[in-house]
C-alpha cells in the first residue's frame, strides 16, 4: 500500500461495505495495530454457503480494486470456499463459513485487539478506524 496511515481506514470501510452488500453476517473489525506487527486490521465476516462466500470475496476484490486501486497481495481459500483470506498487507479480510469461523475463532485468538461489531448499516463515519495520529 502506498500510504497505510491514510489508506487502511478507507480500505477497511470498503471491505466492510462489500461484505454487507453481499449479506455477510457478524461482520467484525479487529484493530491489530497494538497487538500484531504484521497487519493493521482484520475484517471478519461469515457467509452461509460456498456460493455466498465466493460472492463476498469477489465483491471485496472488486470494490477494493475500483475504490482503492489495490489488488490482494495474497489470496487463499478459493479452492474450497470455506475460509477465504484476502491479504492487502495492512488490511486482511477473512470470509468464513459458520463452522470454520467457530473453529478458528480469530476474535478469541486475538482477544487483546480492540473489536468493533458492524451492523447492517455499516461503519458510522465517527466509528471508522482512525489513522494513527490523525484527527476524526
Amino acid at each position: 500500500m502506498n500510504n497505510a496511515l491514510d489508506s487502511s481506514p478507507a480500505m477497511v470501510a470498503h471491505v466492510v461495505e462489500a461484505m454487507l452488500d453481499k449479506k455477510a453476517r457478524d461482520v467484525t473489525v479487529l484493530d491489530m495495530r497494538e497487538v500484531a506487527g504484521f497487519v493493521d486490521y482484520f475484517v471478519i465476516g461469515t457467509g452461509d454457503s460456498e456460493l455466498q462466500i465466493k460472492a463476498i470475496a469477489e465483491a471485496i476484490r472488486e470494490r477494493v480494486r475500483t475504490q482503492c486501486d489495490e489488488k490482494p497481495w495474497h489470496m487463499e481459500g478459493a479452492d474450497a470456499w470455506q475460509w477465504v483470506l484476502l491479504d492487502y498487507v495492512d488490511v486482511v479480510a477473512h470470509v468464513f463459513s459458520p463452522d470454520k469461523r467457530a473453529f478458528y475463532d480469530l476474535e478469541r485468538l486475538w482477544g487483546d485487539a480492540p473489536k468493533q461489531q458492524v451492523d447492517s448499516g455499516g461503519l458510522p463515519r465517527e466509528n471508522r478506524p482512525q489513522a494513527s495520529g490523525g484527527a476524526a
